[in-house]
């Protein structure tokens, strides 16, 4: 068996463990449904809807990824702008009624952010919570990233694969200067974008143009033109006959991933990561990146010029370039085994949930603090995505008991979603 063969394996063997059941889709639906219950009974929160985004919603999650939160507050057809003072207060009301509500715990406001947050944990489903005020753009980011999944299968599976594989390494923290799951995800999308023949479009194929500055005036009107715009740029470019069409499998792809971002602390002093445009991009002549801050530019393509790996600490970025060579030299080596390949690509508690795989203790970092529950590596009849289905459907459902206007403006705004959201394939 060659070496790509074994690693193509070991692969789809951890995407066996770390894809959600059913239930973990059932756990955050029901998260999300206390939440909702809370909110209701906050007074400076009449009105206001919870809905998820982040992984969640772009189902580029693992079995053990946070659930992102926004509470949208009612403006009626419009988007809502409240200020960050106004945003710190609200959570602090949301962070006193949850303390009341019971069930919570673990919660931490953090007000001075980019974006104020309220952390917190269930009690009863285990998964951990970050909660933002009229998260608009987070929610919009997430619909674009599930609709970019759309085009490729390999795309959802590589995300999986390369969370997972940072958690292994240490290097998917923010808080402590290395790379956010977004961040990560940016990465996976350049990769896809910049391998030969492209898997990907440059994002400014998709939708030309800054998310942040669409998201104006009428709701349903400016996510509709979204939507609209993306799903007609990825329908013309899935349908592109004339396309060279990249052939390579997932194990080929995670190996040129490493290498293509082996040197990375030597090439982000001079150049940015720029999944807009789908190229490496020279600091020194993008005006709109200079003075350059950080370690690392990977720019927001949907809120330029925003650094979404601006966290990054320069003596975190050296740990991560090594992270991605020493991996890299261990997969392209010879005389490996499934277990050699776990130790390098999973943690410990993810690699005994593998029959038959011998459970090693890497050398490298340290072990992940938090330990998650050891899943059962069964999948049950009931599919995922009947429970993504479910999960919608009990969404519309809920949103229907709202007021009549309410009532009228999200079904309107749903409607655009489903009329435009194109369909998975692979």
């Amino acid at each position: 068996m060659s070496a790509y063969s074994a690693l193509e394996n070991v692969l789809k063997e951890i995407l066996q463990v770390v894809k959600p059941l059913p239930e973990d889709w059932e756990k955050r639906s029901r998260v999300i449904d206390e939440l909702r219950r809370v909110v209701e009974s906050v007074e400076s929160l009449r009105g206001a809807m919870v809905e998820p985004f982040g992984s969640f919603v772009s189902n580029l999650f693992t079995r053990w990824s946070d659930l992102d939160i926004s509470i949208d507050l009612y403006n009626g057809s419009y988007i809502s702008s409240a200020g960050k003072k106004r945003k710190q207060n609200l959570l602090v009301d949301v962070q006193i009624a949850l303390r009341q509500k019971g069930g919570w715990r673990r919660l931490q406001l953090i007000p001075n952010a980019r974006v104020p947050i309220l952390k917190f944990e269930s009690s009863h489903q285990g998964i951990s919570c970050d909660m933002s005020i009229d998260n608009i753009q987070g929610q919009t980011k997430s619909k674009i990233l599930f609709w970019i999944s759309a085009v490729d299968g390999r795309f959802h599976d590589m995300v999986l694969l390369v969370k997972e594989w940072a958690k292994a390494h240490d290097i998917n923290n923010p808080k402590v200067g290395t790379f956010n799951s977004y961040s990560l995800s940016l990465l996976v999308i350049f990769h896809f974008q910049t391998c030969v023949p492209a898997i990907l479009p440059p994002l400014k194929d998709i939708y030309p143009g800054n998310i942040a500055d669409g998201l104006q005036g009428e709701r349903i009107t400016a996510e509709r033109h979204i939507a609209e715009t993306c799903a007609a740029n990825i329908t013309r470019f899935r349908q592109d006959k004339f396309r060279p069409v990249n052939r390579s499998s997932l194990s080929e792809l995670f190996v040129s991933f490493l290498g293509k971002f082996s040197d990375i602390s030597l090439k982000a002093s001079e150049l940015g990561i720029c999944p807009y445009t789908g190229q490496w991009e020279h600091i020194e002549s993008n005006m709109r990146w200079l003075p350059k801050t950080y370690a690392i530019l990977i720019e927001d393509p949907f809120e330029q010029p925003a650094n979404s790996a601006r966290a990054i600490s320069m003596s975190k970025l050296i740990r991560i370039s090594e992270a991605f060579q020493m991996t890299r030299r261990r997969l392209i080596s010879t005389n490996q085994y499934e277990g050699s390949l776990l130790a390098t690509l999973v943690r410990p508690e993810v690699s005994q949930c593998i029959p038959k795989a011998p459970v090693q203790n890497p050398t490298y970092g340290r072990r992940y603090q938090s330990h998650p529950p050891r899943p059962q590596v069964h999948r049950s009849i009931y599919s995922t995505s009947q429970a993504q289905h479910q999960f919608q459907n009990s969404r519309v459902e809920r949103r229907s008991n709202n007021t009549t206007l309410q009532r009228s403006i999200l079904q309107n705004r749903n409607q655009g979603q489903q009329i435009w959201r194109p369909k998975s394939h692979g």
